[in-house]
């Protein structure tokens, strides 16, 4: 019989749902789980549950819908989920302001002490003012970039003398120029310079700039922000005293357009104008957040000097306009690996008129600045004995070090972790589950919020695999075992019952299924095969690793006993591991922080190592050896 329901893959939340025809998109929000506002309790009057519409089609625009939703949000491709209907298949974007509360984003992280040092920093001015009407400002204002009155140019001409006098010879621009004749005439000649001061091998044209002139009692800001694949993780500092005002986390909005950077590669290469989009959703989501952390720590983005942005080779290209048509195909060769320095304006980052961002070095096609900034957060390569750094994500990159060398690697775990791919799963928001116990007297879990269970994400499913292995409803192949009676067999897949529909959320029930195992198993063979082949590689035997680090919002819920257990991690003492939350954020924000370890990253990333893993001999064997789990009832 011919399926004629609907595909609604809801984005960035990572629900998807089969409905029949004539569903609104937001009853099937409601049986995916997906806890959109409906403050109208649908009725299409408050505006509250808007979805935008990424691909697919959807039933026309309703008159509650052109009354709720004004000409750029319907340009956009925003409607409201109480009236739209799909037609066939339709992927979404919820945006943040529809749900009821976030997802849970990992941005804490530990990271090695560090220095005061920032690449731009204040510098107060005192002038003396000139022989001229007040109201000339105004005519430096109203003639840039042309300044045509003589005496403008000349008073003009004597300030940047004076501050050249005083901070040596400063790159400017109109808009610094504009800002700064003002400012010296309302702050009556006593203004604060942000002066930038950026020399690194490599950067060609960074010497010293005026980022921006302000008030003797403004902060100077800067901010830091790892790129993730899934999430973007974001911290705003004073750079005087290196205190962080404001951090939060949000979901990456390109998500829609691919849940990993494969897919998005793989968007850009269509057309210009898709590559184009995904920078601008990039850029836009940088500047709404950089908007509300200012406005939480009582400050404006115009006080932002400084960025530093780390992300994986593919994001890195993504948000400086670089192509990524190469990073699509073997062997995978990043157009820039050096570190990058560029105006933030130039890409249309709205923070001070000459703030700067930068950029770290990439390591390979698929180990990038955001491993880089994780290298140097963790401080394993400035310890002795050997450690290992395993940065979990939709692509997780391991490095090892021993006796000062440096091997990394690149692994497509895939988007288990996040919850995609499983029948039931979910990311970390809350109603997912996230831990696991199966017990003679039924299993136990325990959900993000204490919410009533949805779905599961991907610390649940992994426990969940770790505990059926344990209670003999698995195999080391990963079958589930038909034998055991709670394990049952409907229109011929084996599931396990996890959650019965009546004490899950939305009335249905919450599986594990054969496919489930095996997402984990591909997920989990990748991480491990990535590991082994490093070791051989190093000569090393995973028992002479003293320090086991684990990075990444997963890595940091991750229950390493469940790990070790399906074979993720080698059995080596618990005592040795160490989760470290956030590395790569901790790096972008280390190097905001104190410019002087931007250099020492630099030189780490041009030390590494990089192994291939897909042309190491013997990786396909090595990898299918890995998708077993361990037999602890042979």
């Amino acid at each position: 019989m011919m399926d004629t329901s609907f595909l609604v893959d809801f984005q960035p939340v990572g629900r998807r749902i089969r409905v029949p025809p004539g569903t609104d998109l937001l009853t099937a929000a409601q049986h995916a789980g997906v806890d959109l506002l409906a403050v109208c309790s649908g009725l299409g009057s408050c505006g509250s549950c808007r979805v935008r519409l990424v691909s697919g089609e959807l039933t026309p625009l309703t008159a509650a819908e052109e009354e709720a939703l004004d000409a750029r949000q319907i340009g956009q491709g925003y409607r409201l989920a109480c009236q739209a209907i799909p037609l066939g298949d339709v992927r979404l974007e919820v945006p943040s302001e529809s749900l009821p509360v976030g997802q849970r984003l990992q941005v804490e992280g530990h990271s090695a002490d560090h220095e005061l040092h920032p690449a731009v920093s204040a510098m107060e001015l005192r002038i003396q003012p000139p022989d001229l009407p007040i109201n000339h400002s105004a005519a430096l204002h109203e003639n840039l970039p042309a300044i045509q009155h003589a005496d403008v140019r000349a008073d003009l001409s004597r300030v940047m003398d004076e501050m050249n006098a005083a901070c040596g010879e400063l790159e400017t621009d109109l808009a610094s120029l504009s800002q700064l004749s003002e400012i010296l005439r309302e702050q009556d000649w006593h203004i604060k310079l942000a002066v930038g001061d950026e020399g690194l091998p490599g950067l060609s044209g960074c010497r010293r700039w005026l980022a921006g002139t302000f008030a003797p009692s403004t902060k100077l800001l800067g901010l830091a922000v790892d790129l993730g694949s899934t999430k973007l993780a974001f911290y705003l500092v004073d750079l005087a005293t290196g205190f962080t005002l404001a951090q939060t986390g949000v979901m990456n909005p390109q998500i829609a357009y691919g849940e990993d950077v494969v897919s998005r590669i793989a968007f850009a290469n269509h057309s210009e104008e898709n590559r184009r989009l995904l920078q601008t959703r990039l850029v836009n989501i940088i500047n709404q957040t950089a908007a509300g952390l200012c406005e939480l720590a009582g400050a404006s983005t115009e006080q932002i000097v400084d960025a530093v942005l780390a992300g994986n080779t593919a994001m890195h290209h993504f948000i400086s306009g670089l192509p990524v048509r190469q990073l699509g195909a073997a062997p995978y060769i990043p157009s820039v690996s050096t570190p990058l320095s560029f105006p933030a304006a130039e890409i249309g980052l709205e923070f001070a008129p000459g703030a700067r961002v930068y950029l770290p070095a990439n390591i390979a096609g698929y180990v990038g600045a955001d491993h880089t900034a994780a290298l140097l957060s963790s401080g394993i390569t400035d310890g002795q004995g050997s450690s290992v750094l395993v940065d979990i994500g939709t692509n997780t990159e391991i490095s090892l070090v021993h006796q000062g060398c440096v091997y990394s690697c690149s692994t497509a775990s895939g988007p288990a972790f996040e919850g995609a791919h499983i029948h039931d799963g979910m990311r970390a928001a809350p109603g997912a589950i996230d831990r696991v116990h199966i017990r003679p007297d039924g299993v136990h879990f325990s959900t993000i919020q204490n919410a009533a269970p949805t779905g599961i994400c991907g610390t649940g499913i992994l426990q969940a695999v770790s505990e059926m292995l344990d209670a003999s409803l698995l195999d080391e192949r990963g079958r589930l075992n038909r034998h055991d009676s709670r394990i049952r067999i409907a229109d011929g897949r084996t599931e396990f019952v996890l959650v019965p529909a009546e004490q899950s959320g939305s009335g249905r029930e919450i599986l594990v299924t054969r496919n489930d195992v095996n997402e984990i198993q591909l997920a989990k063979g990748a991480i491990r095969s990535g590991i082994d082949i490093l070791l051989r590689v190093a000569g090393l035997d995973a028992a002479h690793i003293d320090r086991w680090v684990i990075a990444g919002a997963f890595g940091t819920w991750l229950d390493l006993p469940s790990a070790i257990r399906i074979g993720m991690f080698p059995e080596v003492p618990l005592e040795r591991f160490r989760q470290v939350g956030n590395a790569a954020g901790m790096g972008a924000k280390q190097m905001l922080l104190d410019s002087r370890t931007r250099d020492e990253s630099a030189r780490l990333a041009a030390g590494v190592e990089y192994v291939e893993l897909t042309v190491y001999p013997g990786f396909t064997d090595i990898f299918l050896q890995n998708m077993y789990f361990p037999n602890r009832h042979a």
